[in-house]
């Protein structure tokens, strides 16, 4: 059964690491008292992991950092759930080519294990990485992804500005661009929003809600609480 949260954005303006999101973490790992920790998005792991490290501790749970196994693949198998951080969707999504871990983890969440991801760990939870914000500073193999859930996530998702005197595309403008050439549901998710998926069905949590984007469809608002079913493919 499939137990996903994915996460926008790992900090909200006025507070710290994750802090918006512990509830949510909390309601999904629940009684779990360790977690496996993918820190590839970011240049600096060991740091990274002593920050994540330090946050879960907080909430009482034990943090492992998957670039400290010796062996990645056997960590993600023994894994009681998996956490991927935010950063770099590209570097991300290289090293887990690299590192022959992508089906592992589908493997392991196939089977009930919890998933956390957030901003790219989000993106990589997708079909593809498509649909990132991110600049390509790397070149992954590919850009398909895990396929934990079968659409795709904008996290960082801004609202147009009707003030702004940028000449540059909207986020939304983008996303349109992405669906002429391709069939396959966005959801842009505003900073501090989530998803939560139990098996197949899909809830938005947070406060800022979504904005769903269908080929050939209206953009459809989505506020924080709605149950998400009739509008994602399951």
């Amino acid at each position: 059964m499939r137990n996903i949260l994915l996460i926008s954005s790992s900090r909200v303006h006025g507070t710290g690491y994750l802090d918006h999101a512990e509830p949510a973490i909390a309601g999904l790992i629940g009684p779990i008292d360790r977690i496996l920790f993918v820190p590839y998005a970011l240049h600096d792991r060991d740091g990274y992991a002593t920050l994540a490290r330090d946050r879960f501790s907080a909430m009482g749970t034990a943090l492992e950092s998957l670039h400290a196994a010796k062996d990645p693949v056997r960590a993600v198998e023994e894994a009681a759930a998996i956490f991927i951080g935010g950063g770099n969707t590209f570097r991300l999504l290289k090293a887990l080519y690299d590192l022959r871990l992508l089906e592992p983890i589908r493997r392991a969440v196939a089977g009930g294990v919890p998933y956390i991801g957030s901003s790219a760990g989000s993106n990589v939870a997708c079909p593809t990485i498509r649909t990132t914000k991110d600049m390509p500073i790397v070149q992954p193999p590919s850009f398909d992804a895990l396929g934990l859930v079968p659409f795709q996530i904008s996290p960082h998702y801004l609202d147009p500005d009707p003030g702004s005197t940028h000449m540059g595309e909207t986020q939304e403008e983008r996303i349109l661009q992405y669906l002429e050439e391709n069939d396959r549901t966005v959801v842009g998710l505003r900073e501090a929003a989530m998803l939560r998926s139990a098996g197949k069905s899909f809830t938005l949590l947070g406060t800022a809600g979504a904005r769903i984007f269908r080929k050939g469809m209206a953009p459809v608002e989505v506020a924080p609480g709605a149950p998400l079913d009739a509008l994602l493919p399951a």
